[in-house]
């Protein structure tokens, strides 16, 4: 139903960014992929994929139409939804979910939060054929006004992990290198916890 949305970013976080449109702010659903390609951009334009239930309405919004495609593929995949596929999308690029599911390799799907050896099984099997091609597109980058460990650690709780671990996670990566940006200190956590 709706194709793309630009406007202002009026609030930005590593899951989450509020496009005001001009009389109307849209809060849209990303991940750590879109976060970092917004960067510091006053205004952006995202692609959409609108999901609509029983008692909610949400969009997730993506940088570039391969992240969406990707998404969208995911998320037919049955056992993986919205947060799942966009928890996929935080721990890889979109190319690294195409290189996985291309060459067989379950298990560093498996080695994404919330992705057991059975759906990380079922994503190769049902998307290996309808893996088509799109294009790459994106550049790096970081905008939020507070600590890089506070939204970090924001944003890990958003995507469903506890705090005291995630935390501890933070903590830890600071201590061994305290030039994290928050995006990286979001990557290197998933891949820890």
């Amino acid at each position: 139903m709706y194709e793309f949305i630009k406007g202002f970013v009026a609030e930005l976080t590593p899951t989450y960014v509020v496009i005001d449109t001009g009389s109307m702010g849209y809060t849209v659903n990303i991940s750590l992929q879109t976060y970092g390609n917004i960067g510091q951009a006053q205004q952006v334009r995202l692609w959409l994929h609108h999901i609509v239930r029983e008692d909610a309405e949400q969009l997730y919004g993506f940088f570039d139409r391969e992240e969406r495609e990707v998404f969208r593929l995911l998320v037919g995949v049955s056992g993986v939804g919205p947060n799942t596929a966009r928890m996929v999308l935080s721990s890889l690029s979109s190319a690294e979910v195409r290189n996985a599911i291309q060459h067989d390799d379950a298990r560093r799907l498996q080695s994404i939060k919330g992705i057991g050896l059975k759906t990380a099984q079922r994503i190769v099997v049902d998307l290996k054929d309808r893996m088509g091609k799109t294009l790459l597109s994106g550049d790096a980058g970081a905008a939020q006004p507070q600590s890089a460990h506070q939204e970090a650690l924001s944003a890990l709780i958003m995507l469903g992990f506890a705090k005291a671990p995630a935390e501890k996670v933070i903590q830890l990566l600071i201590r061994e290198n305290t030039a994290h940006t928050a995006e990286q200190l979001i990557k290197a956590a998933l891949k820890r916890l």
